[in-house]
């Protein structure tokens, strides 16, 4: 006989289990450690955010390395997780320090990932407002992006 399938509910934990790597992963993340995704990421890895879209894991490990050589802190906290067939919805915050955003302070920014997986994570899309976490954070852009936003009534 063939390889017997896991139970649904086997098969929930474990993807339950593969998004609590995913959030402990985050919160140790640093540009020595990519290696660490390998661990929840597939090497056909499709990640997307509001500035980037990387093909394939070895490109998103470097993506990584690159991006933790630039900040002070880069954290996560996590909020509520959806599950849904092949796939989960995390909502977090992340609180990042960067020396060119915020004068060096530490910001925070909301999102949701939308990540879908088989035996690991194939897609990762991450929505956040691009504007409140480079150009509110910069000190021209920021000022001028908060009046606008008080002009219009969203701030």
């Amino acid at each position: 006989m063939g390889e017997q399938l896991p139970d649904s509910l086997s098969y929930e934990r474990i993807h339950m289990n593969l998004i609590e790597n995913l959030k402990e992963i985050f919160n140790n993340l640093n540009a020595s450690n990519t290696n660490l995704l390998e661990q929840i990421y597939s090497d056909d890895l499709i990640f997307e955010d509001p500035a980037h879209k990387i093909q394939g894991l070895k490109n998103f490990q470097l993506y990584c390395q690159n991006l933790y050589q630039r900040v002070n802190k880069c954290k996560f906290q996590f909020h509520n997780v959806e599950y849904f067939s092949g796939g989960a919805i995390l909502e977090w915050t992340m609180l990042l320090q960067h020396p060119r955003l915020n004068r060096g302070n530490e910001f925070s920014v909301a999102g949701v990932s939308i990540i879908k997986f088989n035996d690991k994570i194939y897609s990762h899309r991450d929505y956040f407002d691009l504007g409140a976490m480079l150009y509110e954070q910069l000190p021209l852009f920021g000022s001028m992006t908060k009046f606008i936003k008080r002009k219009l009534g969203t701030a």
